[in-house]
């Protein structure tokens, strides 16, 4: 295959016909993002909401180490994870490099600074407007921060659909923790990456139409709920804070 029309009509073709090896590499992907986002929003979910309500010493210069994370290369993230989880790191003795699980791991550890930053951020704004009615209600930090979280529910569902786009849109993180290894822990981004450079150009691009499927029903995932609130929020003549039933 020379030319980008040969390619690309093999690429469709792999992708219409369901190719088994296509498509163990997308279920493996899928797989792995979406367990490591949804460990990431267990986290990132409960720590910021209450980062959006907490105020105590020192909390500027940890928002700002936070938001510094988000700038974090994967790659770094990556190497991170491959030091602790190394025959000589910390946790060597678990045995997860180059595993499914290692790549989890890196993922979850990726996008969690993404879902606390932008939890914080939701929770911290509606905190502004209804946070002192809670607070002479008697509700402490965290109820708090658990019921605007909730109030927020929809929003914060826009946030993990955008930390799932993040994590099974890298490729450096899982490369290196993963290995990149046929039938195992091999992806779609490194997938893309290692057939491009073997010339099997139309796995390749197969697997980039799926990617970019993918990423474009993230997103009008995300402008859907965004309407669909608003109509509600339009539709409703109840005060704000009537999800958390106050």
């Amino acid at each position: 295959m020379t030319t980008f029309t040969d390619s690309a009509a093999t690429a469709l073709e792999l992708v219409f016909s369901l190719d088994p090896e296509l498509v163990a590499i997308v279920g493996r992907s899928m797989a792995v993002s979406t367990l490591a986002t949804v460990l990431a929003g267990a986290a990132g979910l409960v720590l910021g909401a209450w980062l959006g309500v907490a105020r105590f010493a020192g909390r500027g210069a940890l928002l700002t180490l936070l938001n510094t994370f988000l700038a974090v290369p994967s790659v770094v993230v990556g190497l991170v994870v491959y030091l602790l989880l190394s025959r000589s790191g910390p946790l060597g003795a678990l045995g997860w490099l180059f595993s499914f699980k290692a790549m989890v791991l890196a993922q979850a550890l990726l996008v969690l600074p993404v879902v606390m930053a932008l939890t914080r951020q939701v929770v911290e704004d509606v905190q502004m407007l209804h946070g002192e009615q809670l607070q002479s209600l008697g509700a402490g930090t965290s109820l708090r921060g658990a019921l605007l979280a909730w109030d927020e529910r929809y929003t914060l569902l826009t946030v993990m659909i955008a930390a799932f786009g993040r994590a099974i849109s890298e490729v450096g993180a899982v490369m290196i923790v993963g290995g990149n290894i046929e039938g195992f822990t091999r992806v779609m981004t490194t997938a893309i990456a290692l057939e491009t450079s073997k010339g099997d150009l139309p796995l390749a691009l197969g697997l980039g139409l799926v990617l970019l499927g993918v990423v474009w029903l993230l997103n009008a995932l995300i402008a859907l709920l965004k309407r669909w609130r608003q109509g509600q929020e339009a539709g409703s003549a109840t005060p704000a804070l009537s999800g958390v039933g106050l």
